[in-house]
């Protein structure tokens, strides 16, 4: 795997599992992307599925100006999380005022495989997060191909999941999994509940993926236990060991990913001793198709 290097005027990549992703070398991105370099790591970006840039200093406001180069960066209804006055930026921290591991997970929900703004009408495109404290142990990300995943789907499995679509719901899936610091009615008003095609078309490479995860509560037409059994079967069938790949922290790296084509969930660590900060910008794509 290491042998194939490729080497743009831009960059080098070498892959990082011989499926999904890619790691990225010779980029400083705090320098600023011009359009000829943003141009070469959008089209890694749609071959790869999954970026790692190589450890460096990305002031909050570099970040910010990274997932605008995307498109429209989202502004999350959960508010509580904006960080380093950019409200497009959300901070995932269990480090408490002193800066000490408080023992508590930020977000449970992100330990459970999802793809960012499925909840949404207009869902996630991009997502871009950089990793400020890492734990020595856990707290991993993981990646897990969805375009893999329709391809090993049977014959009889594509033609029934063909016209079937799911209804993503963010308030079912936080308290579901957090159980804590949950919507306000507010919230909730500004995000409703959305259905979703559960086999979508990317926009751009015009292959077929599978769009699920766990913010999908049930299936449109379907009675709810029924909907609710078929995608807890389906959120399990589609992860495939070998095309996963398990991302291990180092301080300052940063990742970006195609919410259109890949689902992801984070590892657990010790909260109680290992502190664990990353913020992340998610860019807005497109209504699934």
């Amino acid at each position: 795997m290491e042998t194939d290097v490729r080497t743009t005027r831009a960059f080098e990549t070498r892959p990082l599992t011989p499926r999904l992703g890619a790691r990225i070398r010779g980029v400083e991105l705090a320098k600023g992307v011009s359009d000829q370099l943003f141009a070469a790591i959008y089209q890694a970006f749609l071959r790869h599925q999954v970026l790692l840039f190589e450890p460096q200093e990305l002031p909050p406001g570099a970040q910010v100006a990274l997932a605008r180069r995307f498109g429209e960066v989202q502004v999350h209804v959960m508010n509580q999380y904006h960080a380093d006055g950019y409200p497009e930026l959300y901070r995932l921290s269990n480090l408490d005022e002193n800066g000490k591991p408080s023992g508590k997970h930020p977000d449970k929900g992100t330990l459970i495989w999802h793809t960012d703004g499925s909840w949404s009408r207009v869902t996630g495109q991009a997502t871009i997060i950089y990793g400020e404290v890492v734990p020595t142990r856990g707290g991993e990300t993981h990646f897990a191909d969805m375009y893999g995943a329709y391809e090993r789907l049977s014959p009889d499995w594509k033609i029934r999941l063909a016209t079937l679509r799911a209804v993503h719901n963010l308030d079912f899936s936080r308290t579901r999994r957090h159980g804590e610091d949950l919507m306000t009615e507010a919230q909730k008003r500004e995000r409703p509940p959305m259905d979703h095609p559960i086999i979508r078309t990317h926009p751009e490479t015009g292959r077929k993926c599978v769009y699920l995860g766990d913010h999908a509560e049930y299936m449109l037409d379907m009675p709810y236990d029924r909907g609710r059994a078929l995608i807890e079967q389906l959120n399990a069938m589609i992860i495939h060991p070998d095309l996963v790949y398990e991302h291990h922290w180092t301080k300052g790296e940063l990742l970006l990913w195609d919410n259109r084509c890949v689902l992801h969930r984070a590892t657990a660590f010790d909260l109680a001793t290992q502190g664990r900060v990353v913020r992340r910008c998610t860019v807005l794509g497109e209504v699934p198709h």
